[in-house]
């Protein structure tokens, strides 16, 4: 299977696919810029900076978004893109470390990881925002926090720590959180990225130097491969009004003077199964 090009170069490091029925299409971000990008049905794509860094983006469940900036959330309170922001209180102090990658559970509370600059080993932290947005730390002793998603029942989510080589799965219920962890899938073929996870409950995996995404069955067999032409896949998500279009992006970050042509670049598969519908933050 392969991936065909939707977009321009239009990011250095295009991350967090996301879609909503309510926007005009799928949203990403170009992190380091700060960015937030958006894809319209006739193909116009545009753009709204909101800061030094833009790590992922999520709808909020009475209308607007959230975003995680650098070291804190940002709350837009109507879905325009260029929607005003509030900004809430950074959640940590030390400039060494900003958030990267997250996805909303089941009952609506918005997960963010984070990262150091300089990725040393367990420099990083997942957090848990809930209703009021109040953080938590979820897990500690993190290298990248990336991909995470659940599974339809709600049951399961599945996380890239990307360092680890794997994809790990958790139990999930509202009353214990994440619990159980245990690795999922071994990724050998680049860094395990930005992952989402379809109706069935397959799991798709962006590989980060690896040209591909994975598809892994809910009992952890690879069963699909998506090539990209480009070696830095960043992450997926499903969009569409059917939620059957496999959105994918891509990075030329570190590349040096002379990247792969098409990194930067957005990209589309048909999947041959359907995504969920995202999970807003109740915040």
């Amino acid at each position: 299977m392969r991936a065909e090009q939707l977009t321009d170069v239009v990011a250095e490091h295009a991350e967090g696919p996301v879609f909503c029925s309510r926007w005009a299409g799928p949203r990403w971000v170009d992190m380091m810029a700060g960015d937030i990008l958006e894809l319209a049905p006739d193909g116009t794509m545009s753009r709204h900076h909101v800061g030094t860094v833009a790590a992922v983006i999520r709808p909020r469940v009475g209308g607007g978004h959230v975003i995680a900036g650098q070291r804190g959330l940002l709350l837009a309170d109507d879905d325009a893109l260029d929607a005003p922001l509030r900004p809430l209180p950074e959640v940590w102090s030390d400039e060494s470390v900003r958030m990267n990658e997250g996805g909303c559970d089941p009952d609506g509370n918005f997960y963010v990881g984070s990262m150091a600059y300089d990725q040393r080993v367990g420099g990083a932290k997942l957090y848990r925002f809930g209703p009021d947005a109040t953080p938590s730390i979820v897990l500690d002793h993190v290298t990248i926090s990336n991909g995470l998603d659940w599974s339809p029942d709600g049951t399961r989510a599945y996380y890239n720590d990307t360092a680890t080589g794997r994809t790990d799965v958790f139990d999930w219920t509202s009353a214990t959180g994440l619990t159980g962890r245990r690795p999922f899938a071994t990724i050998t073929e680049g860094g395990p990225d930005g992952l989402s996870v379809d109706a069935e409950g397959g799991v798709w995996v962006a590989l980060f130097g690896g040209s591909a995404v994975h598809r892994y069955d809910p009992d952890g067999r690879l069963d699909a491969v998506i090539d990209l032409p480009t070696s830095q896949v960043t992450a997926v998500t499903f969009a569409g009004p059917d939620l059957d279009r496999l959105v994918i992006t891509t990075s030329r970050e570190g590349m040096g003077a002379d990247p792969e042509p098409l990194a930067g670049a957005l990209f589309q598969a048909d999947p041959g199964v359907r995504g969920q519908p995202v999970r807003p933050f109740t915040g």
